[in-house]
């Protein structure tokens, strides 16, 4: 007889017998301080079809999911494509991953993924505003009271929202609550700490939902043993016209005054110079973090340091960019646009210049709630913010997104088009892209735009 049990986040494996041979058996380590055998709790499901296939006697204590049933509400019928996601997912045995453009209704691949499993679900958010998104959506539409798990609250119920920081902390003793796990934004996933969540779980039944499931760092191919392999993607340019809103980009190239480009070829080459003579090559691994550490070495580093940043700050926030900004605003006074850049001193100067509603990482939750629930009712036609809403909130009366400066990431910028995406009785969506002509921004530019929404 085998016996199997959860034990902070790992599966103990019992047996008076030889175990039966498989790839997940392998995986099997013997525990000398409890003489049994220990394996992440991911591998469940592998390891009870190994002990089903070699016909081995199976006690399972490990598993506390629960059997729930959930009414398909009346009146609300999915897009084509959200029915062949759910179907792709259920065809590769209940694992993988959908990926999605944002307002494409991944939320609702996510219920109707929920309604077919009828196991008890814990829904992984990377931050508390998704959280709390999800919880909201969740709480209408499936008339049952939804569990909480973070941002201060620890009410587990068999339907629960957490947050990936959440999760990674209490999987090891909620791991084996729920037979369907559902990885909101899971490129965020392959963490270093983030990972143990789907480590320490043993969801037999694993979803990840994304709109852009590449890393820079290459890390999305453990994506796979995580959660499952892609199993469904359509791309913006598809779904756009039919269930996205029509859209074009158009990229706006600015020229720096004379004052601004002394100054930006004088920073560039203070810090172009001590790279030269320190041999750093910064697109070679680890290239930033050699910088980072020559420059507190000495005056000459420092210098080197504040150079980087006074050339960034010039090329991203110029006299120039401003000037088409307030010319776009008022061109488009009558639509709600967002106003992306890359840090926070710009947000609030533009705030500050233009009397616009502001969101960063330091909006506190029930400000942050309360401007975007005025930009969306039309309140603020205006709101500027540098990352915080590039993932996953919901601002569905936006129509134009005007980036001022970002990174180099080809999913900040998809998401940030995303924003502006929901469809909407005749819409039609704008992203302006403002560029400091001859700086640095131009190479970033062409390296984010490397996706097929701006083909």
């Amino acid at each position: 007889m085998i016996t199997l049990e959860f034990d902070r986040g790992t599966l103990l494996v019992r047996s008076a017998a030889t175990l039966p041979r498989s790839p997940a058996a392998s995986s099997l380590l013997h525990d000398r301080r409890v003489d049994a055998h220990r394996a992440p709790a991911r591998l469940y499901r592998d390891l009870v079809q190994a002990f089903r296939d070699g016909n081995a006697p199976l006690e399972d204590h490990a598993a506390k999911y629960e059997r729930i049933d959930i009414e398909t509400p009346a009146g609300r019928e999915p897009w084509a494509y959200q029915s062949e996601s759910v179907d792709a997912w259920w065809r590769a045995g209940g694992r993988g991953v959908v990926v999605l453009p944002a307002g494409a209704g991944k939320t609702f691949v996510a219920e109707l993924i929920l309604r077919r499993v009828s196991r008890s679900a814990l829904v992984v958010t990377p931050t508390l505003d998704l959280m709390q998104q999800w919880y909201t959506v969740l709480s209408a539409n499936l008339g049952l009271e939804i569990g909480l798990i973070g941002g201060g609250s620890h009410d587990v119920r068999p339907i629960s929202v957490t947050t990936y920081d959440s999760a990674y902390i209490h999987m090891e003793r909620l791991g084996n609550r729920f037979g369907l796990v559902i990885f909101d934004e899971c490129h965020h996933l392959p963490g270093p700490s983030y990972r143990l969540a789907a480590d320490f779980c043993l969801a037999p039944y694993r979803l990840g939902l994304t709109a852009t499931p590449e890393r820079q760092d290459g890390a999305e191919r453990d994506l796979d043993e995580l959660v499952g392999p892609i199993v469904y993607r359509r791309d913006i340019r598809e779904l756009a016209g039919d269930y996205l809103a029509d859209y074009e980009t158009v990229k706006v190239r600015v020229r720096l005054s004379e004052e601004e480009r002394e100054l930006y070829l004088d920073a560039r080459t203070t810090y172009l110079d001590f790279l030269r003579e320190s041999r750093i090559d910064l697109s070679a691994p680890g290239g930033w973090t050699r910088f980072i550490g020559a420059t507190s070495k000495s005056t000459e580093g420092r210098r080197a340091l504040l150079a980087y940043r006074r050339q960034r700050q010039i090329a991203q926030a110029s006299s120039a960019k401003l000037r088409v900004l307030e010319r776009l605003l008022d061109s488009h006074r009558k639509d709600r646009v967002l106003i992306f850049t890359s840090d926070n001193a710009t947000v609030h100067r533009i705030s500050r210049s233009f009397l616009i509603p502001a969101i960063t990482h330091q909006t506190r939750v029930k400000e942050r709630h309360d401007i975007l629930e005025g930009f969306n009712a039309g309140t603020f036609p205006f709101l500027v913010t540098s990352r915080v809403l590039n993932e996953g909130v919901d601002v569905p009366a936006a129509n134009v997104a005007i980036v001022l400066s970002g990174t180099g990431s080809v999913r900040e910028h998809v998401q940030r088009l995303g924003r502006i995406l929901r469809r909407g009785p005749e819409k039609r969506a704008i992203l302006y892209e403002l560029i400091a002509e001859d700086t640095a921004e131009e190479s970033t530019s062409a390296r984010r735009r490397q996706h097929s929404a701006y083909s």
